[in-house]
């Protein structure tokens, strides 16, 4: 585990979420949802916060079913994931993110965001459940 700050992420193939999280005091926070049309802009966009944050690591949710059995997203999710390693140089670390789009829908709604309105949030707050996870429980190396 790290000491400086970390960047999660919720991959999706349309959208991304990102949180930020300080391992110091181990609190996650989200941060934006990139909703970009091409891999390049995404990974400009993920360059530009890596350059704004400085993180020391990156969190990735890899979803599967419910058993624990891999799926497509499995497989594209660790693709990301390598791609991420490769191309900024950083530890990348895969975490179980089963359950975590359960956990942010519950943490809107309690905080009064309900339906349609939970959408723009939703993935951010997923992956500042994932960068949460990585804290309590640790994650596998990519």
């Amino acid at each position: 585990m790290t000491d400086s700050t970390v960047l999660g992420f919720d991959f999706g193939e349309r959208r991304i979420g990102v949180a930020m999280g300080a391992a110091e005091v181990g609190v996650a926070t989200p941060l934006v949802t990139l909703d970009t049309p091409s891999n390049d802009e995404r990974f400009a966009a993920i360059g530009r916060l890596i350059a704004e944050w400085q993180p020391g690591a990156l969190v990735v949710g890899l979803p599967t079913h419910a058993d624990g059995t891999p799926h497509e997203m499995t497989r594209l999710a660790t693709k990301f994931a390598q791609r991420l390693k490769g191309r900024f140089g950083l530890p990348v670390w895969l975490v179980d993110e089963r359950h975590t789009s359960l956990l942010a829908e519950s943490l809107l709604a309690e905080a009064g965001v309900r339906g349609r309105k939970q959408k723009p949030a939703l993935d951010q707050v997923a992956a500042m459940a994932i960068v949460q996870t990585w804290f309590e429980t640790g994650g596998a190396a990519v």
